[in-house]
């Protein structure tokens, strides 16, 4: 199976990563990376974030996507393509004078924690029936994908203890930078790109899009940035599930519209590749959630 796609159907990965909440979890994952300042620096200094914050999110989906749901040799040429470009850029540090590798092991361990427990305690939130065992194999499987960007597989917490252990030891080094505050105001109400307002919910119950994943964040963090007054927390969980609903309820070629083509055509060659091995792709890769589409031999 692992020479058909990284991460099977029998995975938690495939579970959390086909849920359509990993929209709110990869802007979420972004406002807390912004936080830790040599990380958000490299970002300011190094890409136009600010001028295509959903480019960016695109291209972070067409990463997972390949680490999730590409063949092996996809998520190697991938993975050699980040590190040589994370090899290559620095980060300038005014405030110590120092320049800071963008491949410090440091900031990458912290952008691939905010990433991933994003994506999981958004999609629990939202609805998606996850086990404490189910959660925990996740972060676990996740150390693989953390290996395409160059972090050591011991060196990425496999649990959900592991990541609040991890959350807790790097806490006193995050801060409201000035990058940072001005990252989230524009990520509160952002101008969908034409791609993906077909897919923004428009009901007025509904938050709007940038405002529900910051809601979503840790109280902690929602208090470092004090960017919007507080709601009630079942509020919250009340607009993410009929997000989730909303969007999952959408045909599978209807919402990839929102990724890049690149990506979308990885999509395509995995659901061929699962087909002719037996899986029952009728219903797209988000169908193979159900156990009874798999090969007899795989359930």
């Amino acid at each position: 199976m692992e020479d058909i796609v990284v991460q099977p159907p029998q995975s938690a990965t495939w579970q959390v990563h086909l849920d359509r909440s990993m929209w709110v979890g990869g802007v979420r994952g972004l406002m807390l990376q912004a936080l830790h300042p040599l990380a958000m620096l490299g970002v300011w200094q190094n890409s136009n974030f600010q001028e295509d914050p959903f480019g960016r999110l695109r291209r972070t989906a067409d990463f997972v996507g390949r680490v999730t749901f590409g063949s092996p040799r996809e998520a190697d040429e991938i993975g050699r393509r980040v590190r040589g470009i994370h090899k290559a850029l620095r980060v300038h540090d005014p405030e110590t004078g120092r320049t800071h590798r963008v491949d410090d092991p440091e900031l990458l361990l912290w952008v691939h924690c905010a990433e991933v427990s994003s994506y999981l305690e958004v999609a629990r939130r939202g609805g998606l029936r996850l086990s404490e065992r189910q959660a925990d194999r996740y972060l676990y499987e996740q150390r693989k994908s953390a290996t395409y960007v160059g972090l050591h597989l011991d060196d990425v917490p496999g649990s959900c203890a592991e990541m609040d252990a991890c959350f807790k030891q790097m806490r006193p080094a995050l801060r409201v930078t000035p990058e940072a505050a001005s990252t989230v105001r524009f990520l509160l109400w952002p101008r969908l790109p034409r791609e993906l307002r077909m897919l923004s919910p428009g009901k007025p119950a509904w938050f709007p899009f940038g405002a529900l994943c910051y809601y979503t964040l840790p109280g902690w963090a929602k208090r470092m940035y004090a960017a919007l007054p507080e709601v009630p927390q079942a509020t919250v969980t009340a607009a993410l599930k009929a997000f989730r609903l909303g969007l999952n309820s959408l045909p599978e070629p209807v919402h990839d519209r929102a990724f890049m083509p690149a990506t979308r055509q990885m999509l395509r060659a995995s659901r061929e590749r699962l087909g002719a091995a037996g899986y029952d792709v009728g219903k797209g890769l988000k169908g193979l959630t159900d156990p009874r589409r798999w090969p007899r031999r795989a359930a």
